[in-house]
């Protein structure tokens, strides 16, 4: 069971993912996540398509806009928006029945995202969340100044590490094993952990088919460690698992 250094370049993409996904569970709660919340993620470019697939995994309502007819069927293909409308009108008459609701929507407007900001302030549309990098940008002052929250830092607690694991052949079968596997090592309060491990795959789709990745204590990453090697020795895991820990995960 060798700790891999080279997991899949997948594995970018899925740690940029979590660390938005850390920096946005602290505002929900266990029972919902955040739903009932609105996010409005911006562009629907790479940054936007990694944000809106955090806001899923962690249960939000998700308003993104984009004009590029590129980037809106990548969007659609990886399966990170639920709904291409082409207006700010179609996408609220989604979003209020699946905010109502609290059930996970994610809705791209086909229209330029300074467009969309400016109706969205005429009709009085206030998101709860924004993303991360925006304190500083002018067209997000107004939606601050009424109210709308920023993702807090990831808390890069000193006992917190990344565990990420791969296996060589039949992923389909052997990574929902070790999910399991995973989800036993886990306390009770590690519901944020929990929620990722069951919604990441689904939402990550083809990036997160040869490899998965859990946030979470030192205590569980030994326990999970412990039980894979356990099982791999007594042929219950039939296949190389190729695990990474990376301590100390930041949100940069």
């Amino acid at each position: 069971m060798p700790i891999n250094p080279h997991l899949p370049r997948a594995f970018d993409l899925i740690l940029q993912v979590d660390r938005l996904f850390a920096a946005l569970i602290p505002q929900a709660v266990p029972e919902h996540g955040l739903g009932g919340n609105l996010l409005y993620a911006g562009e629907l470019d790479a940054p936007g398509r990694a944000l809106v697939a955090a806001g899923n995994i962690a249960g939000a309502a998700s308003l993104a806009a984009t004009a590029d007819p590129a980037a809106q069927k990548q969007a659609i293909r990886e399966g990170v928006i639920d709904f291409l409308v082409t207006s700010l009108e179609e996408a609220l008459r989604i979003l209020k029945n699946e905010i109502r609701k609290r059930e996970t929507v994610s809705v791209c407007v086909a229209a330029p995202p300074l467009a969309v900001e400016r109706e969205m302030l005429e009709r009085g549309v206030l998101p709860d969340l924004l993303p991360p990098d925006v304190a500083g940008a002018p067209e997000f002052a107004a939606f601050l100044s009424q109210g709308a929250r920023l993702p807090g830092p990831v808390d890069a607690a000193s006992n917190q590490v990344l565990v990420a694991w791969s296996v060589t052949s039949e992923p389909a079968l052997w990574l929902p094993k070790l999910e399991a596997v995973a989800h036993d090592c886990l306390a009770p309060e590690d519901w944020p952990a929990r929620r990722w491990l069951r919604l990441a795959p689904r939402y990550l789709g083809r990036q997160a088919q040869r490899v998965r990745l859990m946030r979470c204590n030192e205590e569980a990453a030994r326990r999970f460690l412990d039980q894979v090697r356990q099982r791999t020795e007594r042929s219950e895991i039939g296949v190389p698992v190729e695990i990474q820990l990376i301590p100390n995960p930041q949100a940069e």
